[in-house]
């Protein structure tokens, strides 16, 4: 996951003015050494994004860019990003919402860059930059930690998970970076704690950096020119002090790393991604596990069992039934109805862990005290920091410690039996603006859906992004010779009296439209159980035609669910969701998309709820400013998975007549990117639905 060019670079001028911009220019033009070099097509969208990037980037200024599908973004950031980072010593942090991006940076994209750079004498000196892709330090094992492991066992394992940690060190004796989606079936993650990288003792002080993976892959890190990295690790880093972390003083510039600069990709997640990362997110699962660590009573195995004693064992005890009682107490009385519950007042549990917790925290302190400098009094330092963090996590979340915070209790699971203490900012405006925005340093937000009615403004406030200059190209797509538009004008709209009905009616649409098609299906709901029964009743009639048949959540993962649908050319995929971004599948392997519902979020979840009575309190309308504008950057997004290359034709099926019925509707039907749309019935969709031919 994480690689380094093993090419040296040729020597490059001293770290100086940035020669990005001008560069870019050379490069995008038309008849430049993009189009000229590498044979790659001219595009002047492609362009005017290099060039806006590139200034972006010298200046150290916030940019917001949509670029539509086909504009070719990555390159436009990666070019003038490199040249920025090598000409002036630099970091170019990207950062990506989904897996199958950073997989097309790393192997696709950079390696035109590679190319690209080779092609000129005078781009030569850029040729050999160095990648790497940052992963997660508890998704890296150990060496050292392993080895200790082994050596402890009898004091931190049972006899089953040591055969479990056998198989661990079997795998590492092969394995090149020691990552733990690479070992199948996935390690029990009792076991992986115990020999993964998030440790103190996994450090610079304690680990061979020949041998342990995860220090391996950060000296590869520090001496990346361009480092890519996913959404929720970037924000879960900056909330652990980002470059603040790194520098040796407050005024240091970056977000990351000292001096870094920033692109996020896919921004639009962004502000679903940093309100998840600026919360509290605290499960009965992790406290069990995190106590277990420690000691586990059934198996008599754990860190104390050595390094503790008897009256240290038994605190462990007490603080896990303590544990069992408090989650116990709120899943019987607050999740006893609903699987997810607001919580307005402080006090709604008794704090029946703080005393354990306290007493466990003191004790563990005092027995580090008793070791000499060295691997095991940093660990029992570690575990008395994890205690401290449980406790201030329960307490505050009793106490609803941030007033700009909401918090709520939800039940999870397999079995729905983990109960978890959530929080999340109100408005993550305020903590964008400072994190990001803040750090006296770029940051480009691009992605093909930031707008709405062709302006990037809404979407810059809530990003705390105000000040920043905004772009916006369109695709240079045909679509409207390339796309369809079928609005159903006769399916009921959706309400709780003509559930029934309106379900009957999207079940008969989706059957006579994907008979209709011949190539690939995108069939998108806004809601499990609607995907569910309509599945109940189609799925059948699939497998009889036959016809292949896919849906999201029974044992595929998305990217699978992809690769599929392209390998198979004629498959029929229902998802919800996540499943309206991010799916990529160019040609008549997906010639059809249907949107079954407008992607309105429903209103009932806590941290909706609250941002709405927050605009509401603020004089404003939280159907205007939060839920339409949500709502119509999904649609676009969803609209979005049909057309992919420039040779990309299909048909764009929308089953929900709101986009007729409602004033709001006109606002979903200017943002599709083909204007001109057919109205059907059941009565007439006989003669007015086609697909293009060759489908």
């Amino acid at each position: 996951m994480i690689g380094l060019s093993d090419e040296t670079a040729p020597s490059l001028p001293p770290p100086a003015q940035s020669r990005a911009p001008e560069l870019a220019a050379k490069i995008f033009a038309e008849h430049g050494w993009l189009h000229e070099g590498l044979a790659l097509e001219h595009r002047s969208e492609q362009e005017q994004m290099a060039r806006a990037v590139a200034a972006a980037m010298r200046d150290d200024e916030p940019l917001l860019f949509e670029a539509g599908t086909g504009v070719g973004k990555s390159l436009a950031y990666l070019v003038p990003g490199l040249i920025h980072a090598l000409d002036c010593s630099r970091q170019l942090i990207v950062s990506t919402h989904t897996i199958s991006l950073q997989e097309q940076i790393e192997t696709k994209d950079l390696p035109i860059c590679r190319r690209l750079f080779k092609s000129s004498p005078e781009l030569a000196p850029y040729a050999g930059f160095k990648s790497a892709v940052f992963v997660g330090k508890s998704n890296y094992l150990c060496t050292t930690r392993l080895g200790h492991a082994l050596a402890d066992r009898s004091s931190l394992f049972a006899d089953a998970d040591y055969g479990e940690l056998q198989r661990i060190a079997a795998w590492v004796e092969t394995s090149t970076t020691g990552l733990r989606h690479e070992l199948q079936p996935p390690p029990r993650p009792e076991v992986w704690d115990a020999v993964n990288a998030d440790s103190s003792s996994c450090s610079r002080k304690h680990c061979n950096c020949e041998k342990c993976f995860y220090q391996r892959a950060r000296a590869r890190t520090r001496a990346a020119n361009v480092i890519i990295i996913n959404h929720a690790l970037l924000f879960a880093l900056i909330n652990a002090g980002g470059a603040q972390a790194h520098g040796t003083s407050v005024s240091t510039r970056g977000v990351l790393f000292p001096d870094d600069f920033l692109v996020l990709d896919e921004a639009h997640t962004v502000p679903e991604v940093a309100t998840e990362s600026f919360g509290l997110s605290l499960s009965s699962y992790g406290v069990d596990r995190a106590l277990k660590y420690l000691f586990n009573p059934r198996t008599k195995r754990g860190l104390l069992r050595k390094l503790g004693g008897a009256e240290a064992q038994q605190l462990v005890a007490d603080a896990l039934e303590a544990s069992g009682q408090f989650f116990e107490f709120l899943a019987s009385t607050l999740l006893a109805a609903r699987p997810v519950v607001r919580v307005r007042e402080a006090g709604v549990a008794e704090p029946t862990l703080d005393g354990p917790l306290s007493a466990l925290h003191r004790l563990i302190g005092k027995l580090a005290d008793q070791l000499e400098e060295g691997r095991a009094r940093d660990e029992l330092l570690e575990q008395k920091q994890r205690i401290k963090a449980l406790q201030a996590g329960i307490n505050e979340w009793l106490t609803l410690g941030d007033k700009g915070h909401v918090y709520w209790v939800e039940r999870g699971g397999r079995r729905q039996t983990i109960v978890t203490l959530r929080s999340a900012p109100i408005d993550v405006a305020p903590e964008l603006r400072k994190h990001l925005f803040g750090c006296g340093t770029s940051v480009v937000c691009t992605s093909a859906t930031l707008a709405m009615g062709g302006e990037i403004a809404p979407f810059a406030a809530r990003l705390g992004a105000d000040a920043a200059r905004a772009v916006l190209v369109r695709s240079p797509f045909d679509f409207e010779r390339h796309m369809r538009v079928y609005v159903a004008a006769d399916v009921p709209l959706p309400s709780s009296q003509e559930a029934r009905l309106s379900l009957d009616a999207l079940t008969d649409y989706i059957r006579f439209c994907t008979a209709r098609v011949p190539g690939g299906s995108l069939v998108l709901f806004t809601s499990y159980t609607d995907m569910r029964a309509v599945a109940a009743t189609l799925e059948p009639e699939y497998r009889a035609a036959p016809r292949p048949f896919f849906m999201q959540g029974e044992t595929l993962s998305r990217t699978e669910l992809a690769h599929q649908m392209r390998e198979l050319g004629n498959a029929v995929l229902f998802g919800t969701d996540s499943f309206w971004t991010g799916v990529d599948v160019p040609g008549d392997a997906l010639a059809q998309v249907i949107i079954t519902r407008l992607p309105f979020d429903p209103p009932t979840h806590p941290v909706t709820e609250a941002k709405c009575e927050h605009i509401r309190d603020a004089g404003g309308s939280p159907f205007n400013e939060l839920t339409l504008p949500d709502a119509i950057i999904k649609f676009r997004q969803g609209v979005g998975r049909l057309i992919r290359t420039k040779r990309d034709r299909g048909l764009i099926t929308i089953l929900d007549s709101r986009v007729l019925a409602k004033s709001y509707g006109r606002l979903f039907l200017a943002s599709l990117p083909q204007p001109e749309f057919v109205r059907m019935t059941r009565e007439t969709r006989e003669y007015q639905f086609h697909p293009f031919a060759g489908h």
